[in-house]
């Protein structure tokens, strides 16, 4: 894949988790600020200060993820970001840390 279909994609991506988590805060599923700079996308649970961080690598064309758990790689498989570790897919691995961290039950 070349550079600029990886940004596009990364972008999408991006875009994609900023609206449901806006969305999740609108409906008072979760209470969320979402911070948007360039590549990176820093998500903030406002009842406990924790934060998710979920920037785009361009040169290992991965999407990274940082949050209390840990920090994760996603790579694009097929039409997937998949965990480079674990195989997990990144919405659903999203779902459970906003979950987590938020607490309350959230699906992306």
């Amino acid at each position: 894949m070349s550079e600029t279909e990886f940004l596009a994609l990364a972008e999408s991506a991006l875009g994609t988790i900023e609206t449901a988590m806006d969305r999740l805060n609108d409906e008072d599923l979760l209470d969320v600020e979402c911070k948007r700079s360039g590549n990176v996308l820093e998500i903030e649970f406002i009842d406990n200060g924790s934060k998710v961080i979920i920037n785009s690598q361009a040169p290992m064309q991965e999407l990274w993820v940082a949050a209390k758990s840990g920090g994760f790689h996603y790579k694009r498989v097929g039409e997937e970001w998949i965990n480079t570790r674990d195989g997990s897919e990144l919405f659903a691995a999203l779902s459970q840390i906003a979950s987590a961290q938020g607490g309350a039950a959230v699906t992306l």
